[in-house]
């Protein structure tokens, strides 16, 4: 009992003793300006954060990860497949690229994929 107790008064000393140190240190950095301001890839930081977004570009981004995890969720099929054929895993997979072109096609005719207009 009392080396848990002690075990807990010495955690909870040390992470009091680590916050500290790390609020004392961080006041440091805080007159440094250009390290506080937001790196925006291109944009000036200096101007307003709320420039308008291109909806497109997001939702290529989004498409692109879609189709990433689409890669990794069918690793695992051809890693068994080269293990040994089974029928119920054909099926699987071929009901999900089934699923997956319904929607590429649903997003096709949305007009998602179509940048120049």
């Amino acid at each position: 009992m009392l080396s848990t107790v002690l075990s807990s008064v010495i955690g909870l000393a040390l992470s009091i003793l680590v916050m500290s140190l790390g609020w004392i240190l961080s006041k440091r950095a805080l007159s440094d300006r250009e390290k506080n301001s937001p790196f925006e890839c291109g944009f000036d930081p200096i101007k307003s954060a709320r420039l308008p977004f291109s909806l497109r570009f997001f939702l290529l981004a989004i498409i692109f990860l879609i189709f990433d995890v689409e890669i990794v969720l069918l690793f695992p099929v051809l890693v068994g497949m080269s293990m040994g054929f089974s029928f119920n895993m054909m099926f699987c997979s071929f009901v999900f690229l089934v699923i997956l072109l319904v929607g590429l096609f649903h997003e096709w005719n949305e007009g998602s994929l179509d940048w120049a207009q």
